[in-house]
């Protein structure tokens, strides 16, 4: 078992890591001191393969639950799918006691703690992630949120958890696309922060991709590890924290023009990466060797970097609805080389021509 500390003063949490932790979710949220109803917001498809196993875990801790069932996908994050959580928690009656636990991907848990930071202004929940992505990302961090047709995560709120659980088995029933997409992720901390984590990933991609229990431990909670130096400097985005949407500029834009049905986060998020390496070698950031290393890891995890076909203005626009747009610019993250990082400003259509989008 793994445990690490996000210490964010009266916010603070653990990240428990480990193979096998699902069943002891009762005794944790216990030991946490959490009361009332649990309401496990979870979708179809998390809540056949888990549901059981959370609730009863949590009935025998002695908690009451409620099982609330959102679609699957990421085109289901929205104010609908939210409001229809809102249903399901006032027909069961969840109140200023009670708490939410998020079982499933990052969409589950962007959504259902957002509904947690607004029902009753404000309940306590458990993040469960049982995806790679949701795992090293999402879960952690206190990020909530839903999407509007325009925008990804325009609509949300920072609302720490109580506990982010993370039991490594859930990955073996996770389809290869996901688990690829959730490499995308990985990868990000390596090119900003951590050159021998990019190195690690490089000599052990083979065994990552066998889906190696320690492997997978290994990069779970050097993910994490990032993550949580950098949300403990800059809780809510106020600067640093930005660094960690290396990829998600142009990568979110092409989610959004998708309809968030088109491609998976993970995937649009590796070609975003592709992108920003292209404009840091540009900007003179990096060199052709680093853009190539960082392509290549991307491709091994079978991933593709190939760009999307879209209206340049369509394009544009969405761009610019990015949160980070500020005055007609927007923050763009840079790699400096591999391992550190840089930022930029640049308005949406000299993005398009560093990036060798647009000629």
């Amino acid at each position: 078992m793994s445990v690490l500390t996000v210490s964010l003063a009266e916010n603070s949490y653990d990240i428990v890591i480990e193979h096998g932790s699902l069943p002891t979710i009762g005794e944790r949220c216990a030991a946490l001191s959490l009361s009332g109803l649990a309401a496990v917001v979870t979708n179809s498809t998390v809540s056949a393969l888990y549901g059981g196993i959370v609730q009863e875990s949590l009935k025998t801790a002695g908690f009451n639950t409620v099982l609330v069932e959102i679609p699957d996908g990421e085109e289901y994050k929205n104010s609908a799918t939210l409001n229809n959580v809102y249903d399901a928690l006032l027909d069961a009656g969840v109140d200023r006691s009670s708490f939410i636990v998020a079982l499933g991907g990052g969409v589950v848990g962007d959504l259902a703690g957002y509904a947690a930071a607004t029902w009753l202004r404000g309940i306590p929940f458990v993040q469960v992630p049982t995806t790679l992505l949701s795992q090293v990302d999402s879960s952690v961090g206190g990020k909530t949120g839903i999407d509007h047709p325009l925008g990804k995560n325009l609509i949300g709120a920072f609302y720490q958890p109580k506990l982010v659980l993370i039991d490594v088995a859930t990955l073996d029933t996770l389809d290869v696309r996901q688990f690829r997409a959730g490499m995308a992720e990985v990868i990000k901390y390596g090119v900003i922060i951590d050159l021998p984590f990019f190195n690690y990933l490089e000599s052990n991609l083979d065994k990552i991709m066998d889906k190696d229990t320690d492997a997978l431990v290994a990069i779970i909670h050097r993910s994490c590890e990032l993550k949580a130096q950098v949300v403990e400097l800059d809780e809510k985005e106020s600067g640093l924290r930005a660094i960690l949407n290396y990829g998600h500029t142009l990568g979110h834009a092409f989610e959004s023009l998708s309809g968030y049905s088109g491609m998976v986060h993970g995937e649009a998020v590796a070609i975003g990466m592709a992108l920003a390496a292209r404009v840091s070698e540009a900007r003179g950031l990096c060199s052709s060797e680093d853009v190539r290393r960082i392509v290549s890891l991307i491709e091994r995890c079978g991933l593709s970097v190939s760009v999307p076909e879209f209206e340049r203005e369509k394009l544009l626009k969405s761009i610019a609805t990015d949160k980070k747009v500020k005055g007609g610019s927007i923050t763009f993250i840079c790699n400096s080389g591999i391992g550190a990082y840089a930022m930029s400003k640049h308005t949406p259509e000299e993005l398009l021509q560093l990036s060798g989008l647009e000629a």
